[in-house]
């Protein structure tokens, strides 16, 4: 997994204007309204070869006692709580305030490395910068993060203070697993039922998993490595600092897995909730299940599995590839299919295809649907390879990528589905523009 980065500091510092410099996206919002980032926002970002992820917070206020306050610190205490370093920023213009002692404080108590960066210092206004050694968070970063200044000697300092780049050692032969979804869908069951003991403690309240617990199993030949996570709210039912780290730890089981396990409560059918956590690992390019849990509980008959394929590709439309199983982790019915699927999609996120099999495929489909003209000018489709899996990522060089429709490059994707088993996959196209080419 990457390192975490965490901005923190006071309300109005400049957190978010920094967040969006550095990562190269319009992510958070400017304002200068206190107050306005309440949740904590993820990028990856790189410098010198060396990707972290960025982590932006809200303001801390460690004293205030409105209930906006408290949930905004909760979400930046768990930042800290995560991350393997911390961004303290604060403001040249009004030097340092109360506000920031009691966060400096803070983050010396946390024990987690810190550097202190001193923000909006504008043309010869270094000496500003010189105030905030009273911080004792030793020697400050002076930078504007609005006009760009400064940030090369942080951003080598941040890469410096990383922590080694040393992954845990894992079985190069295991499928990482990672078992998401809302609190109380059932993760834990399924979880234990696929051991065939109770490693994961299993209630009926919940919030029970608080922690990414990690267990390796072997099935027909094949070894796995389940990661069980706590259940995933929405953001606003975040209520204690405890489970926000639990939910980050979710988001980094996700990244960190081969495959992952989408968690339903099938009686209550899917829900937001679940879209956004199917969404997270589509735009992470994870291959995954749909495992819709508690079977037993739905009353059925025969077009009830119709009616809930149509309801998923209803809401799940930005990933028409999904595969859904139908299980109930409490009476076993199914759950046999689980890791006999995950091998499946796990071979076709790792699928390749060789050059001339994907031009047959791509000669077929410009015949059959040729790419209409845009402004006046032809879209010139001249040959396509796979550059990259998992997931499968593939070059489609044209004679003006900005010619390329999204229809049409929808046409070209579910072209390549139909030819070549993709289910479960996140695939990825990209047009380049290639001036010279043999006729």
């Amino acid at each position: 997994m990457k390192p975490v980065v965490a901005i923190v500091g006071k309300p109005n510092v400049g957190k978010s204007t920094f967040f969006n410099r550095i990562t190269g996206k319009r992510l958070s919002i400017v304002e200068n309204t206190p107050g306005v980032t309440r949740d904590r926002l993820y990028a990856d970002a790189e410098w010198c070869g060396r990707e972290f992820t960025l982590v932006d917070t809200g303001g801390l206020e460690l004293k205030s006692e409105d209930e906006m306050w408290q949930n905004i610190r909760l979400q930046a205490e768990a930042a800290v709580a995560t991350a393997d370093l911390i961004l303290f920023i604060v403001d040249a213009k009004t030097g340092p305030l109360l506000d920031d002692e009691r966060v400096a404080t803070y983050l010396k108590r946390s024990g987690k490395p810190a550097l202190l960066v001193v923000n909006k210092i504008d043309n010869n206004e270094q000496h500003l910068a010189y105030d905030f050694y009273s911080l004792g968070m030793g020697d400050p970063f002076a930078i504007s993060a609005e006009q760009g200044k400064g940030l090369t000697e942080l951003l080598d300092a941040i890469i410096e203070h990383l922590p080694c780049d040393e992954s845990i050692p894992e079985e190069e032969s295991a499928i990482k697993i990672a078992v998401v979804g809302k609190p109380n869908a059932g993760k834990s069951s399924l979880v234990n039922k696929l051991l065939g003991y109770p490693r994961v403690i299993v209630s009926d309240i919940a919030g029970t998993t608080r922690d990414a617990i990690d267990t390796e199993l072997e099935y027909d030949g094949q070894k796995f490595i389940l990661i069980d996570t706590a259940g995933i709210r929405k953001k606003k039912n975040i209520t204690d600092t405890l489970e926000s780290y639990s939910v980050m730890r979710a988001l980094g089981a996700i990244r960190r897995a081969d495959v992952v396990l989408i968690v339903v409560d099938a009686f209550d059918g899917i829900s937001e909730q679940d879209v956004r956590i199917a969404g997270y690992a589509h735009e992470q390019g994870k291959p995954s299940l749909i495992i819709m849990n508690k079977w037993d509980l739905v009353e059925k008959d025969s077009s009830t599995v119709n009616k809930f394929n149509r309801k998923l590709a209803e809401d799940l439309k930005f990933m028409e590839y999904f595969v859904p199983l139908y299980i109930s982790a409490k009476t076993g019915q199914r759950v046999g299919n689980v890791l006999e699927n995950v091998k499946k999609v796990f071979a076709n996120a790792n699928r390749r295809i060789t050059t001339g099999l994907l031009n047959d495929v791509l000669g077929e489909a410009v015949s059959v649907n040729p790419p209409p003209a845009r402004n006046g000018r032809q879209l010139k489709i001249l040959f396509m390879s796979q550059v990259a899996a998992p997931p499968p990522a593939f070059a489609i060089f044209v004679n003006d990528p900005t010619l390329v429709h999204f229809s049409y490059e929808r046409y070209l994707e579910n072209s390549i589905r139909k030819s070549f088993d993709f289910s479960g996959t996140p695939i990825k196209l990209f047009f380049r523009e290639r001036k010279r080419y043999d006729a």
